[in-house]
């Protein structure tokens, strides 16, 4: 018997890699598009009502109703950076992602997952991802929630950890039978 369905674990980790794989590709770095997935080859349109370019401290900030789209997935936020990394010759362009940070009414939609927070984290390097602030990710009628869910994409594996100074728990509800 398992506590959790397959399905409520899918959607969790589905959701936040296709936040890291967007937040990797939003980083504008050079890559080769060969060795990329269809789904990441896509265009990725970014709208804000201003984006500031800050070379000194290697970031790109986008700020004002942030919509971030790639493909079948949405990113809202009111502010998103991106931090990177020069290359090895010192090369900005072709630097490497270091983090993803949005702050602010994150809002993550793909096909019928959805995920919110108060913040989401990307780490490039440790290829963890965290949803904080009230994190919750549906995947149909199926819900997760807690202070922060955090996904390591090597691991493939997700935790959902309470607020401690707070009476609230983590949270799932799972619908049996609801198609996913």
């Amino acid at each position: 018997m398992h506590f959790f369905p397959l399905s409520v674990l899918t959607f969790m980790r589905r959701a936040l890699l296709t936040a890291c794989a967007m937040g990797a590709v939003l980083a504008l770095h050079a890559v080769n598009p060969a060795t990329l997935p269809a789904a990441e080859q896509a265009p990725i349109n970014i709208e804000a009502n201003r984006m500031v370019s800050q070379e000194n401290s290697n970031s790109v900030v986008f700020m004002g109703k942030v919509v971030a789209k790639q493909g079948a997935m949405t990113i809202r936020t009111d502010e998103m950076t991106v931090y990177y990394s020069d290359s090895a010759d010192g090369n900005k362009a072709a630097g490497q992602l270091e983090k993803l940070v949005c702050i602010k009414n994150v809002q993550i939609v793909q096909d019928d997952w959805l995920g919110t927070g108060d913040r989401l984290d990307y780490f490039a390097r440790q290829r963890k991802a965290v949803l904080s602030g009230n994190a919750k990710a549906w995947n149909g009628p199926n819900m997760v929630s807690g202070k922060t869910i955090t996904y390591y994409l090597d691991e493939k594996r997700s935790v959902v950890e309470q607020d401690p100074s707070q009476k609230g728990r983590v949270r799932a509800v799972i619908r049996p039978g609801a198609s996913q």
